[in-house]
């Protein structure tokens, strides 16, 4: 998903690319934020504890990609479990100032 449609753009960067459009929508949806918050906090419960946050969320995001590619899943203007996480893993990176 992230290579495929932003090539050579670091996985991260991909990922806040195409959902971190989606952030502003926090602040007129309260059952967005609730969804996203949980998934942020599942997020962080994965990547808790290594030396590097912006690695371990980096490797995090390209198992979680790659999962989803193998799924055959793609991106669309609905929320579904995998745009619900993606999405929280740009607002996780902006909380944590992860670039």
């Amino acid at each position: 998903m992230t290579d495929s449609t932003y090539p050579g753009t670091p996985p991260l960067a991909a990922i806040f690319e195409q959902f971190g459009r989606r952030l502003p929508e926090l602040a007129f949806e309260p059952w967005l934020v609730a969804a996203v918050d949980q998934h942020a906090a599942a997020v962080r419960d994965v990547v808790h504890g290594h030396r590097s946050l912006r690695e371990a969320l980096s490797d995090y995001v390209l198992g979680f990609t790659d999962a989803l590619h193998e799924m055959g899943w793609l991106a669309h203007e609905g929320y579904d479990f995998a745009t619900l996480r993606l999405t929280a893993i740009c607002h996780f990176m902006r909380e944590y100032g992860v670039s």
